[in-house]
């Protein structure tokens, strides 16, 4: 675990997924990145200069495998692939009201982070699955009323999920 990255027990959302994962969420200031080209592009009524794709730890050896930008309502974008023995990261940013729902269907899981109608509720995710190395999706729906980001990364596991 990098120094800047704090667990919140409380927050943790470890039924991520129901087999062989281990997943702790944490919270982290949300920075200003420029975002990669998205695999679908919002149109630019749906975009949102409050949310923005979290940053991953690059001096915690944190690597991009993909990333969208914020988008408002439903939306999906491909990651690519890395080798065997990371865990992937996931981390959201969204804003408005109740919950957006995350799919990753190469490993069969979902979870739904809760935003904040004010600030923009960012999540950390690391999943430690045999899947973790492969390409995939990432499938976000929402109401039209949030906006969301998504970062996709590899890892090394951390010492408690390994």
């Amino acid at each position: 675990m990098s120094p800047g990255r704090t667990h919140l027990p409380s927050v943790a959302t470890c039924a991520l997924l129901p087999l062989l994962v281990a997943a702790c969420t944490t919270a982290r200031t949300p920075g200003a990145a420029s975002p990669a080209p998205p695999s679908s592009t919002p149109t630019p009524a749906h975009r949102t200069a409050s949310v923005t794709p979290p940053e991953l730890d690059a001096e915690a050896g944190e690597t991009l495998a993909g990333r969208h930008p914020a988008t408002r309502g439903n939306g999906a974008f491909a990651y690519s692939g890395g080798p065997q023995g990371k865990a992937l990261v996931l981390a959201v940013s969204c804003q408005g009201e109740g919950t957006i729902t995350v799919q990753l269907p190469v490993m069969a899981s979902s979870y739904r982070p809760n935003c904040d109608p004010g600030t923009p509720a960012v999540t950390y995710n690391q999943l430690v699955v045999p899947e973790a190395s492969k390409p995939g999706t990432v499938t976000v729906t929402a109401p039209t009323t949030t906006t969301w980001s998504v970062t996709v990364g590899r890892t090394d596991p951390t010492p408690t999920d390994a």
